[in-house]
């Protein structure tokens, strides 16, 4: 019997790993969980921040069009799950009705939805060696911004197991720094017929503030296909990898039987 494709892309400063646990549930539940990595990304966050070359021209575009591909390539349309600028693309290609249902967790803003000034900063900390075409996140600045809610003797182990560097091209092209978002941080918001979508917050997430996803489920109001907002209280923009991640990951299936998504397409 066929089972249901879920696609887990990820999102910036995580390496693929950051979803092994997801997929181990996922798997576990039935379902047939994929992990790709960017192009190009080393097997280990640790080869990542040793040689991180292969990253540093990565765009927005280049990563659409490489999750949309292999989205594309499976015979039952997949679930795509995404966390932080995962969650973005996640919402472009369901939009775009690649895909069967989408989840954006701690999304970075799609459209015309600006994240707060002070979270802004935060994508680009090291703005004063600009011309490095990667961003990096020290383990302090990690715990800071990232993995703000837990201990740092956790961050510091999750830095380690999924901690890499970013191409700064990816943040311009969601605009930060004063840069001109790329068309790729657009979805459709008004687009009746698409597959469902959950967006999720946590609500003390430094980077992607909760008001910014409300404000991002706000844009969906005209639409009729099904879209759901979820909130995590006392959750950083770590939630999908730091302790309570199975917390986020059973909500998240638990929503997709909801919406007759199951592991086996034919008892959907």
């Amino acid at each position: 019997m066929n089972r249901t494709p879920v696609v887990f892309i990820r999102g910036a400063w995580l390496h693929a790993l950051s979803w092994e646990s997801w997929a181990e549930r996922f798997a576990g539940r039935g379902f047939l969980a994929f992990t790709p990595g960017w192009p190009g990304e080393a097997a280990a966050a640790r080869d990542v921040r040793e040689s991180p070359e292969t990253l540093a021209g990565i765009g927005l575009d280049a990563l659409t069009d490489h999750y949309a591909g292999i989205v594309r390539s499976f015979d039952t349309a997949p679930v795509i799950v995404g966390h932080s600028v995962g969650g973005l693309i996640a919402q472009h290609l369901i939009g775009a009705n690649v895909g069967r249902a989408a989840v954006a967790i701690a999304p970075a803003p799609i459209n015309d939805v600006p994240l707060p000034a002070s979270s802004a900063r935060l994508w680009t900390p090291d703005q004063t060696d600009g011309a490095d075409p990667l961003v990096s996140l020290s383990r302090e600045q990690f715990h800071d911004v990232f993995a703000n809610t837990v201990e740092a003797e956790e961050s510091d182990r999750l830095f380690e197991r999924y901690g890499v560097p970013t191409a700064r091209r990816l943040f311009a092209d969601l605009g930060h720094a004063g840069a001109v978002r790329s068309p790729r941080a657009v979805a459709d918001v008004a687009h009746a017929g698409r597959g469902p979508l959950l967006l999720i917050s946590g609500q003390e997430d430094r980077l992607v503030p909760d008001s910014a996803t409300r404000a991002v489920y706000k844009l969906y109001g005209d639409s009729t296909a099904v879209t759901d907002l979820k909130q995590f209280a006392d959750r950083a923009h770590s939630l999908v990898i730091d302790n309570g991640w199975r917390f986020v990951a059973d909500y998240v299936l638990g929503w997709l039987d909801e919406h007759g998504i199951r592991a086996h397409p034919l008892e959907s």
